[in-house]
């Protein structure tokens, strides 16, 4: 005999001779309940339970029907819906009825629940349940337990926690272990992921499944971003947005939940868990993207997370600070040096495998050589006026993608302001009020997807003052960058250095900048003349509506 099946026997043993004392014990002495308002407890532990008959409504009219035949007078309920173990006095339910109870401290209440294993499955936080309500003075009542103050019944209460509490983590290590089995197997066991729904099929049983909107927006925005074509994740965060991916929140809600798609081998048809030690492996759902795409899309996020990154604690004493690398490629980094009548200032690399560690160099070599570079780095007359053809191409491409997201987002409205009216001509004809219910609660989930459309509806804006703006302050820093550098405040100061330069620069004590090898952003430039030198318009800033067409 197993230890599980040895500790329900020797439990329902207790519980009989328990049951029997108590039975005893009342026919002489039952228990009085004169005074006290009856209350409700009920739980459950999946939605399954809720619609069968170990559910809520079925625990619920149970115990009320046992307040009515103890001529206790039922005054609420309290139902919950809450998994496994843990602080049972963190249940939403529970809570809320100890707040009851702390509400009328001049009332006495009897509470009823259904069975021992609704009240804890857990001995630690039944006792801790039974001391808050003992100090409560609430008398606790169970349909198929009769609670009993004797030591005998105490430790007969124990033995039935305990056992409550063994059921429930045996059953814990045998969902896991299945779990595990699946994802060994290559099959996802968990809920379905953002772009994909979990259903059934006949050889491998319930399957993640890639949705259409999926397939359609977010598969051809992650090869985007890996071949580069949507430059950073905040680009490709507002793409998903403008194509209904995202919906609901404000953009930058959705930059961590991005990251995680962006990170997660399930999109290219692998899964892993490392939590349970399931490492990468191939799956037998569909992936969105190539596992190429993939690695590509690794390479990336490092590139972006080891590169282009603001410091929170850049100084203006020292602007160039996480811009600049030694020679050894690690940082350099600054700090003061007091002298006998004044402070000096070094920029200096850490790195003590280098042989430059710790040998600094003065921070006027290192910030008048970068100014020197600044000079060096205008925009020729040539380059200058394709500025104004790329952005007067990219600022038109933004306008229509804006122009056709309104029109699709008041296609939208109407839907919705549609779906509203037909759902609160159903809430009044319904003929129950647990169906009216479940209809207000749809029209609430729509009313505030309206909010949420309405709210990002632009409208009635001149685009062609933003549009001046960012052209004017563009080509100003491009035409004389070292005159804006020295105007702008260090934070911009950080953001500005990528708009001329794509990478650090490298900076070496001993030669100074490498100026043949410094990446200009400006190469964007020569190469879209290059690309295009038959059809762009050189005469003026302004290319011809047709060019812009084109």
């Amino acid at each position: 005999m197993n230890l599980k099946r040895m500790s329900k026997q020797f439990a329902n043993n207790l519980k009989t001779a328990n049951i029997s004392k108590a039975r005893r014990l009342d026919r002489n002495n039952a228990p009085s309940y004169e005074g006290r308002e009856g209350l409700v407890y009920a739980r459950v532990s999946s939605k399954r339970q809720e619609i069968e008959g170990s559910g809520l409504q079925s625990q619920e009219s149970r115990c009320v029907n046992d307040l009515r035949t103890i001529g206790v007078p039922y005054k609420r309920s309290f139902l919950d819906s809450y998994t496994g173990g843990g602080d049972f006095m963190q249940r939403p339910a529970m809570k809320e009825l100890l707040a009851y109870i702390d509400a009328s401290p001049h009332k006495e209440f009897l509470v009823v629940f259904d069975d021992l294993k609704r009240f804890a499955r857990d001995v630690e936080f039944h006792l801790k349940l039974r001391t808050a309500f003992r100090v409560r003075n609430v008398d606790l009542r169970c349909l198929n337990y009769n609670f009993d103050e004797s030591p005998e019944g105490r430790y007969a209460e124990l033995i039935m926690a305990g056992s409550a509490q063994l059921e429930r983590e045996q059953n814990r290590r045998q969902v896991i272990q299945k779990m595990k089995a699946r994802l060994e197997a290559g099959y996802w066991p968990f809920g379905g992921k953002k772009g994909y729904k979990m259903t059934k099929h006949l050889a491998h049983g319930k399957i993640a499944v890639p949705t259409k909107e999926a397939l359609r927006v977010l598969a051809p925005a992650l090869e985007a971003f890996a071949t580069g074509n949507i430059v950073n994740r905040m680009d490709l965060n507002n793409h998903l947005i403008e194509n209904g991916f995202w919906r609901k929140q404000q953009p930058g809600r959705y930059i961590n939940k991005l990251t995680e798609v962006l990170n997660d081998p399930f999109y290219c048809g692998d899964v892993e868990y490392i939590p349970w030690e399931v490492l990468r492996r191939p799956g037998h759902h569909k992936g969105i993207i190539s596992r190429e795409t993939f690695e590509l899309i690794q390479k990336r996020i490092q590139r972006e997370d080891s590169g282009i990154r603001v410091r929170l604690d850049v100084s203006s004493d020292f602007p160039l600070r996480n811009l600049i690398v030694c020679s050894c490629q690690k940082h350099l980094t600054a700090a003061w040096s007091k002298g006998r009548k004044q402070k000096h200032g070094y920029y200096l690399c850490q790195n003590r495998s280098c042989t430059l560690y710790r040998k600094s160099a003065r921070k006027a070599d290192v910030e008048n050589g970068f100014e020197k570079i600044l000079k060096e780095s205008r925009l020729s007359s040539e380059i200058e006026k394709v500025v104004g053809v790329v952005f007067e191409r990219v600022w038109n491409q933004e306008i229509g993608n804006l122009q056709d997201k309104q029109s699709a987002e008041k296609q939208q409205i109407k839907a919705l302001k549609e779906r509203i009216r037909e759902l609160t001509a159903m809430a009044m004809k319904a003929p129950t009020t647990q169906l009216k219910n479940v209809y207000e609660a749809q029209i609430e989930e729509v009313a505030t997807e309206l909010e949420g459309v309405e709210g990002d509806l632009v409208q009635g804006i001149d685009f062609s003052i933003p549009y001046r703006t960012a052209l004017n302050k563009a080509v100003g820093f491009l035409k004389n960058p070292r005159v804006v550098w020295e105007k702008s405040p260090v934070e911009e100061k950080q953001q500005l250095f990528y708009f001329i330069f794509d990478r650090k620069l490298e900076y070496s004590k001993e030669t100074g900048y490498r100026t043949g090898e410094i990446p200009r952003a400006a190469r964007i430039f020569e190469e879209f003349i290059e690309a295009n030198s038959d059809d762009v318009e050189m005469e003026g800033i302004e290319p011809s509506c047709k060019d812009i067409a084109d």
